[in-house]
């Protein structure tokens, strides 16, 4: 009885914390320790009309991939925006919240989807990885346009249900970008990120 309480107490607590940051739990119900408690990011493409479906598709196979977040077109923890010229790149301003750009010229180059789930990838607290195995979603544009691998490896799930895992919510602060994932386009001068 006393268990169950207290497990009730830390869930309410963990759900006040966890929407101060902005991120929601998707069972505050749950009151024992052997229910997963998967913290939602709200994602927005509005501003992404061209990749609204690719948005959607990328956090389906985040979803799939990984057990302690879940993605969804409910907020503005992560929004989406399409630009055109300077390369697709994130900022993350803390773990599960940021922003995502696509560039409408690179995405002719490389796959749309691949770029996205990359992308959303740093939201999720991945860093680059410039080994140009098309296996490895953080990879990024060295894997090559011919790579459309748009699936996180297992390290790769892993490392974000880790990080998501318990009270790691939003445990990184301070605004990091990630920019050159992606390489120059051809035949332009435009920066890639």
């Amino acid at each position: 009885m006393f268990s169950r309480r207290l497990g009730r107490t830390l869930v309410a607590l963990l759900t006040g914390a966890t929407a101060t940051f902005g991120a929601t739990l998707t069972s505050p119900a749950a009151a024992s320790a052997d229910v997963r408690i998967a913290a939602t990011v709200c994602y927005n493409a509005s501003q992404a009309p061209s990749f609204t479906g690719v948005a959607s598709q990328a956090a389906s196979i985040w979803n799939n991939a990984t057990s302690n977040v879940n993605l969804s077109a409910c907020g503005n923890n992560l929004r989406i925006y399409q630009i055109t010229g300077g390369g697709s790149y994130a900022v993350r301003t803390s773990l599960g919240n940021g922003r995502v750009y696509i560039d409408t010229q690179q995405a002719q180059q490389y796959s749309p989807l691949r770029i996205m789930a990359h992308e959303i990838g740093h939201i999720l607290g991945l860093p680059d990885n410039y080994n140009g195995n098309c296996a490895i979603l953080m990879s990024g544009g060295s894997a090559g346009t011919s790579c459309t691998n748009p699936y996180p490896s297992s390290t790769e799930a892993a490392r974000v249900d880790t990080l998501f895992a318990g009270t790691r919510i939003s445990a990184e602060n301070g605004e990091q970008v990630f920019r050159d994932s992606w390489p120059s386009l051809v035949g332009t001068a435009a920066h890639a990120g």
